[in-house]
């Protein structure tokens, strides 16, 4: 505040440096959410008015909406019933004359197949971009989500493992003229240096744009926040642990999640049955749930143009019935998850499943 400059500011670009050293990518773009991060980032890797994308038919809806704000139209594949990323062996059947991306999520605690997305996509002459909105910190062979491919994206939305406290995203890539396209797209389409610059407004338009520019407020907390996200990391881990633990062999719990060497839990999802009837017991007895996700993409209403059906997609539509988040955050306690999991068990104790 008293630098006076409270959006695309020194802050912002203090950010972008930070998160480059935690990531290991080349540029890092922040913008004002993630979902204009997955928008920007598409059209400066070349997506065309029209052409498809393919998008796991199991995600929140901003991964296909931001394929059709880029002007593209998201066609779906079915995930893995394990990791509910996108399953690539059903790639080619999704794939057209007019597609040209695909595009894995990582999504709740663990990275998509990337190894078999990449190997699917160079066979089938698809350009990856990721979905890693809920990634940080995620890495295989020591590479972090959103750098296998073109680029990927953040989501700092006050809920996620690194959380702003309104909405902030950021695009990561290694190639530098998607950075450069993307860092024009966010202040109006202005190439050359804006970030800070308060004569920007009279920079050239090269393209037109977006205001998709970060608050440097939301830079400033995730700047001091960024400092315990490891801690944060951790803590999360060991209360997945512990959910694990206390869940294991409970009848009416299907499945809980896969506890990897590259997990970073965001939420702790677990498949149940009696889904919306244990989430109401739950809340009853005061503990707040989530249903990731209660609708399939591809049976969205605004997607019914694209003419799927239900049983396309059987796993993302299973997942759906069935999927809960219990609280996850790293300010809870073992009692707190032992409270969660006792509530759990009473729910399903006696019952005929």
């Amino acid at each position: 505040m008293e630098n006076g400059k409270y959006s695309h500011g020194r802050k912002v670009a203090e950010l972008e440096a930070a998160l480059a050293a935690y990531t290991g990518a080349r540029f890092v773009v922040g913008v004002n959410s993630g979902t204009d991060a997955l928008v920007l980032l598409l059209r400066a890797a070349g997506l065309r008015p029209g052409e498809e994308v393919v998008v796991p038919a199991f995600s929140f809806v901003a991964s296909a909406s931001s394929v059709v704000l880029a002007g593209g139209q998201p066609v779906f594949a079915d995930i893995e019933p394990d990791g509910y990323g996108i399953d690539p062996a059903t790639l080619a059947g999704a794939v057209g004359e007019r597609a040209r991306f695909v595009m894995p999520t990582h999504l709740f605690s663990q990275l998509a197949d990337i190894d078999g997305v990449l190997g699917e996509a160079r066979r089938l002459g698809l350009t990856v971009v990721e979905d890693s909105a809920e990634a940080i910190g995620m890495r295989r062979h020591g590479t972090h989500a959103g750098l296998f491919g073109a680029g990927g994206v953040l989501s700092f939305f006050p809920t996620k493992t690194l959380g702003a406290i309104g909405d902030a995203g950021a695009v990561l890539t290694d190639d530098p003229a998607i950075a450069e396209t993307v860092d024009a797209l966010r202040h109006h389409g202005r190439f050359g240096a804006t970030i800070g610059d308060f004569p920007a407004i009279s920079t050239t338009t090269g393209l037109p744009g977006f205001n998709s520019k970060m608050d440097d407020i939301q830079a400033a907390v995730l700047l001091a926040k960024l400092t315990r996200l490891d801690g944060d990391i951790a803590r999360r881990a060991s209360l997945a642990a512990r959910y694990t633990e206390s869940l294991d062999g409970v009848a009416g719990v299907r499945k809980t999640p896969a506890i990897r060497p590259d997990s970073v839990f965001y939420v702790y999802v677990i498949e149940v049955d009696s889904r919306d009837d244990l989430a109401a017991h739950l809340s009853a007895k005061g503990v707040q749930t989530e249903v990731y996700y209660p609708t399939p993409l591809h049976l969205q209403p605004c997607f019914a143009d694209r003419g799927y059906r239900e049983g396309d997609f059987p796993n993302a539509e299973q997942a759906c019935r069935h999927t809960l988040a219990l609280p996850l955050y790293p300010d809870m306690s073992t009692d707190d998850v032992e409270q969660v999991s006792s509530a759990v068990r009473h729910f399903y104790h006696g019952r005929r499943i």
